[in-house]
């Protein structure tokens, strides 16, 4: 399902723009003031109306978005994701080293799991992602949202985001602005930077050869926040980009206007 400033004609001020698809992002407007629930919890909404709805890469209920206005009267919609195919790949036969972290790094993969659990549950009032988001860089798609491989009968977590192959030291550019919430080297995703868009959604930029930006940093969009590398465990140089509203990770290729890409095809 596609809603492309969809707009109902008995509540024509309240409108959604997004894919209601798995891994999908929807921007709301209401008029200020007014309260916004998913079947029956509140979500947030700014100050002048604007609320997101995320949607995960295996969500198959229906939901349903109520928005009641400062007069009372209520708009409601039910939204069901449409399904998308994943590529699954299947390979056996590896050695355990290359399917089991080594026991000497588990507490401090444990440990950094933590840091971007934390730096997930930030969510303030901020809308930087009204403006939209640009390519972070340009390159050829090597990686895609939603893919999975199953190691020696083992299924590996799903890849988050989408990864653009670039040479090492390729600037990597703020698609939206942001807070910069979190820098750090880990084991698996090398250099990394959280950059928090408000409400709750997050930017992060993996396995860079540099990060040229600080923790509580405020970026624009488009300021050179770090360049493409092939820190952590990664085979070659690309950035890998995601992006998430709370907990749900949603596909970075479904905001971006393919057009200014020229060396990558339109999922």
């Amino acid at each position: 399902m596609i809603l492309g400033q969809l707009q109902t004609n008995a509540l024509a001020s309240v409108s959604l723009d997004g894919k209601v698809v798995q891994g999908g992002l929807l921007a709301g407007q209401a008029p200020p003031g007014s309260e916004v629930t998913i079947d029956g919890e509140p979500i947030k909404v700014s100050a002048d109306g604007r609320f997101l709805i995320a949607f995960g890469r295996d969500d198959t209920a229906s939901r349903n978005l109520a928005v009641t206005l400062p007069d009372g009267d209520q708009w409601q919609r039910r939204l069901r994701p449409d399904e998308r195919e994943f590529d699954i790949q299947h390979i056996d036969g590896l050695p355990d080293e290359q399917v089991t972290p080594p026991d000497d790094v588990l507490e401090r993969i444990r440990n950094e799991a933590a840091l971007a659990r934390r730096a997930r549950e930030r969510s303030d009032e901020r809308t930087e992602w009204v403006e939209g988001f640009n390519w972070p860089t340009i390159g050829r798609i090597t990686g895609v949202y939603g893919s999975q491989r199953i190691l020696n009968g083992n299924p590996r977590a799903p890849h988050w985001g989408i990864d653009i192959a670039a040479p090492t030291g390729t600037p990597v550019k703020a698609p939206a602005a942001g807070i910069v919430t979190l820098t750090h080297d880990m084991y698996f995703s090398g250099l990394t930077i959280f950059l928090d868009h408000g409400h709750g959604l997050i930017s992060s930029f993996l396995h860079l050869s540099e990060i040229l930006v600080e923790e509580g940093q405020r970026i624009e969009q488009g300021e050179l926040i770090g360049k493409v590398g092939a820190t952590g465990r990664a085979t070659g140089p690309h950035l890998d980009w995601r992006i998430s509203l709370g907990d749900v990770r949603v596909d970075p290729a479904l905001l971006l206007d393919w057009d200014k890409n020229p060396h990558a095809d339109s999922p």
